[in-house]
């Protein structure tokens, strides 16, 4: 089976699976990967869990070899595309034909205003990861952490500050962190989280600058606040790394997402495609594109990708909304996607430690689930989802267990 020459823009989860995903498939042409970093291809969630903590070495997050797959690695960035010649342009100078290209270069994070400082971290690559941890080692354990965001990464590495014995503040910009995607109440109660667990939580203003020089002395907040760190991670969110694309004729969106439909493909001829976090799939279901920046839909994605640059019959993707979090020794995890205006049925459970469910539902429909600390209802969840009557039967599980 062969596809021609596939290009492979990014070498995370989404580009790697691709790529091992072709030659699983029997495809016998050449692949090439382009990615700058050096260190790639790996997993990207253990960056703020395992390797974080230091519980794992570095090789255990890689993705593999890409000589496994036989495939050119080209360490270097991509520099622009031409889609009528079908060439992709590295920054090296070089130019690579081909006959399909995958975007799968996925997101650089967003930066804290003002002047960088040392000791302002962001967390996105294998290099980030090791270079915060040994910061973290080198504070514990009096050290003073600020981190701005506290997004499912800022909670992470709180966690793995409060593991140390260093004293965490989060800034959040929002009433309670993660309520624009779950509601305030829920958003409250999982807060807690934070604050049994010996965090500052900072709600409803955000970080403005960075103070002192060479090395971060502290961040002042919008509200006039200056806070003393000997660190600083910067979790506000990613961007697409699309801007190489701007001048490429390929349908972008107003936050540099590349517009695609719902098998992946960005052009009528299914000869680009773009997965992981720089796609803006259509969703049939809502009757939009969305860009999900979860792990699960990266994979999902890719083998969509290689289902249907090889077959000439296409399978859409099913966005599935599931994304989980580990934080302070316990698991936050989310399946579906909560919708606007949802009824919300909490359900507590006893024990030492905050442990509950939370459904999202409209009737009986259930449209989304979260669970904190509780893996028998999260289970109980992924049964229910689907169902006619999805909402109870879930709700009706968990006060049983």
């Amino acid at each position: 089976m062969n596809a021609g020459r596939v290009v492979i823009v990014g070498a995370s989860v989404a580009g790697s699976r691709v790529a091992s995903g072709l030659r699983r498939a029997g495809h016998t042409g050449l692949i090439a990967l382009v990615d700058p970093d050096p260190d790639a291809p790996y997993d990207r969630p253990p960056l703020s869990k395992q390797i974080l903590t230091g519980e794992w070495t570095p090789d255990r997050a890689s993705l593999g070899d890409p000589t496994q797959w036989q495939a050119e690695r080209h360490v270097t960035s991509a520099a622009g595309v031409d889609p009528v010649n079908r060439t992709l342009r590295l920054d090296s100078g070089l130019e690579l034909p081909y006959d399909k290209l995958v975007l799968a270069c996925g997101a650089v994070p967003r930066a804290l205003p003002g002047t960088p400082r040392r000791g302002v971290y962001p967390l996105r690559t294998l290099a980030d990861s090791l270079r915060l941890r040994a910061r973290l080692d080198g504070m514990a354990p009096s050290g003073r952490l600020v981190v701005a965001g506290g997004g499912f990464i800022g909670a992470e590495v709180a966690s793995a500050a409060r593991a140390r014995g260093i004293g965490v503040t989060i800034v959040e910009a929002l009433p309670a962190p993660l309520s624009g995607l779950l509601g305030e109440e829920v958003a409250a109660e999982l807060a807690g989280l934070h604050t049994d667990n010996g965090v500052r939580l900072l709600c409803g203003t955000s970080v403005v600058g960075v103070t002192g020089g060479p090395d971060v002395t502290g961040v002042e907040l919008a509200d006039g606040t200056t806070l003393r760190a000997d660190a600083v991670v910067a979790g506000v969110g990613v961007r697409p790394a699309t801007d190489w694309l701007a001048a490429s004729g390929l349908p972008l969106d107003g936050d540099g997402g590349v517009l695609c439909d719902e098998f992946c493909a960005v052009d009528a001829g299914r000869t680009v495609y773009a997965v992981g976090d720089v796609a803006r799939c259509r969703d049939p279901r809502l009757g939009r594109h969305v860009r999900v920046e979860h792990w699960t839909d990266a994979v999902e994605q890719a083998d969509v990708a290689v289902h249907n640059i090889l077959e000439p019959r296409p399978v859409a993707h099913r966005h599935e909304y599931f994304v989980w979090s580990d934080q302070y020794g316990g698991k936050v995890a989310l399946l579906g996607r909560p919708e606007p205006g949802a009824e919300v049925t909490v359900v507590r459970a006893g024990g030492p430690r905050r442990r509950f469910a939370v459904a999202y539902h409209r009737g009986p429909r259930l449209c989304a689930a979260l669970t904190v600390n509780w893996p028998k209802a999260l289970l109980a969840a992924r049964r229910s989802t689907g169902t006619p009557d999805g909402a109870e039967a879930a709700v009706t599980a968990w006060k049983s267990l």
